[in-house]
């Protein structure tokens, strides 16, 4: 199975495409002196790679495709595709296989990616339907291999299982991921804030969270938003 017959048979598209821009930083109707007026950019996640993939991957990708198999399965509901890019392979792992997939990458004796170096989320706002994405890296030490496991889920069903059973050293990175971006990691065994305090409403990190304008207390005292501070110029 190749990996856009894996791509069309779960109706992933090549690559994402989340917005095009024109011009340079955003900016409109000022008189562009710059020579980038007619700038178009189209800025996509995860594009997917094509065989052969080059380096160890190849491997990699055909042994989990050979153990998802073994499990009954068929691959192409389980690998939603493969992405490479600046020699980083990234495998996009349907959510509700992500424990499964975490687990064959860690206990196969030809793949041991042993080490959980954490998860890290992204809100990816024109993403549509898939708005929400967590990113763990996995390292192998027994043959020196570095991976990323990307798990979607969106905005409206922030929902995708923990990892925890399998690197309970993940604990702390999906409590983060939850407090700031609003992942709900389901069966994670205490999943509170990190960085914000507990009765927080909201999650600072995602691109639809406002920019200022809301008073914090600290400690008994209030710092008033940007917006209603005294100007000293």
């Amino acid at each position: 199975m190749t990996d856009k017959d894996l791509l069309r048979a779960s109706g992933v598209p090549e690559a994402e495409t989340i917005r095009t821009t024109h011009g340079m930083w955003g900016v409109k109707g000022s008189g562009d002196t710059s020579g980038f007026s007619d700038l178009v950019q189209t800025h996509a996640i995860g594009r997917a790679a094509s065989r052969p993939f080059g380096s160890w991957y190849d491997e990699v990708v055909d042994i989990l495709i050979e153990l998802i198999k073994t499990e009954g399965m068929d691959p192409a509901k389980v690998i939603e595709k493969v992405a490479i890019d600046a020699g980083q392979l990234t495998l996009f792992i349907a959510r509700e296989h992500s424990p499964m997939v975490a687990k064959m990458l860690r206990d196969d004796q030809d793949l041991r990616f042993e080490l959980c170096l954490g998860t890290s989320a992204v809100h990816y706002p024109g993403d549509e339907g898939r708005e929400l994405h967590a990113y763990t890296a996995l390292f192998s030490i027994t043959h020196d291999r570095l991976l990323g496991m990307e798990v979607v889920a969106p905005d409206d069903d922030p929902h995708m299982p923990t990892l925890t059973k399998v690197y309970p050293g993940n604990d702390w990175h999906e409590r983060e991921a939850w407090d700031l971006m609003g992942i709900i990691f389901d069966d994670h065994p205490g999943l509170t804030r990190t960085a914000m305090p507990d009765d927080w409403v909201g999650h600072p990190q995602r691109k639809d969270y406002p920019l200022g304008g809301i008073p914090v207390e600290y400690k008994g005292a209030v710092v008033p938003p940007p917006d209603t501070r005294r100007s000293y110029s």
